[in-house]
């Protein structure tokens, strides 16, 4: 597998912040806002332990680089290595995304995002003109948690604010998301804290049923997450509201899909995604 791009170049962040962009192939431009770099050994195992691919973004950005130009951008790790705790708004994160398409050149260009990611590629939707194609992974475009969200988000930055007590030995789990361990700052979590305060009141479903682009939702079956007392006890149900909205979402003209058997990492594995976006894309994204 080649895993070196055809073109590098910088996005200049609404904070000023520089980050690189990798463009793979050549034709209509795709942005997919994921890692291309190799993890340290370690690092990948240990994602592997909690079920996640730690070669999601490049997997993806090889293999559709057949079909399109893609765009990559590591955005999730920007965003820890360089937080903006206090400016991490919707139009900021838009902003950030059209930076990136125009660092390579993009005028229209398709966007696939996952969770967070995907959110921000409805976000970019919502606020310009410059989608051609979208793809939404893990999380759903209409009823999004965006307020189990923010209560997770706020549990997450407490703990982050507060002095660590030495953690209990555990056995690595899949799925199980209370045994994560808390390896993020105040001002990395306050920054979506903040993305998801802003996002309170949004109508996702005037956007999404407003679009005529095309548009495919997928997430794993059960993609419903539960947090215990130390993160509020919350429950963000993806899959659930996904499953619910299904059908007014179809009738609005999106391709939905759910994969059995999947929770949020699994349904995140080039082997799972990559097969859809496929067909998708050949289909011409109906």
């Amino acid at each position: 597998m080649a895993t070196e791009p055809d073109h590098t170049t910088t996005a200049v962040l609404h904070d000023g912040s520089l980050l690189e962009v990798r463009a793979w192939g050549a034709g209509a431009h795709l942005v997919l806002p994921e890692r291309t770099r190799r993890l340290p050994p370690a690092e990948a195992d240990n994602l592997r332990a909690w079920g996640g691919d730690p070669d999601y973004g490049l997997k993806l950005a090889v293999a559709l680089a057949e079909r399109a130009c893609v765009v990559t951008a590591d955005v999730t790790g920007h965003r820890l290595a360089h937080p903006a705790p206090d400016t991490l708004t919707p139009e900021n994160l838009v902003a950030d995304v059209v930076a990136i398409a125009d660092a390579a050149g993009a005028d229209g260009f398709a966007y696939v995002g996952y969770s967070w990611l995907a959110l921000a590629g409805l976000q970019v939707a919502a606020r310009t003109d410059r989608l051609t194609r979208l793809a939404m992974g893990g999380f759903p475009p209409v009823d999004g948690p965006y307020d189990a969200m923010l209560a997770v988000t706020r549990a997450s930055h407490e703990r982050a604010a507060t002095p660590p007590e030495p953690a209990a030995e555990h056995e690595v789990t899949p799925g199980d998301w209370d045994t994560a361990e808390i390896r993020t700052d105040e001002q990395q979590t306050r920054q979506f804290v903040t993305l998801y305060e802003a996002l309170q009141g949004f109508d996702d479903r005037r956007v999404a049923e407003a679009l005529t682009i095309p548009r495919l939702a997928f997430a794993g079956a059960d993609d419903d997450i539960s947090y215990g007392p130390d993160w509020g006890g919350v429950r963000v149900p993806i899959a659930e509201t996904l499953r619910r909205t299904a059908p007014e979402l179809e009738a609005a003209g999106w391709s939905v899909r759910l994969l059995d058997g999947l929770d949020h990492l699994g349904a995140m594995h080039a082997d799972v995604v990559l097969p859809l976006l496929s067909e998708w894309w050949d289909d011409g994204g109906r």
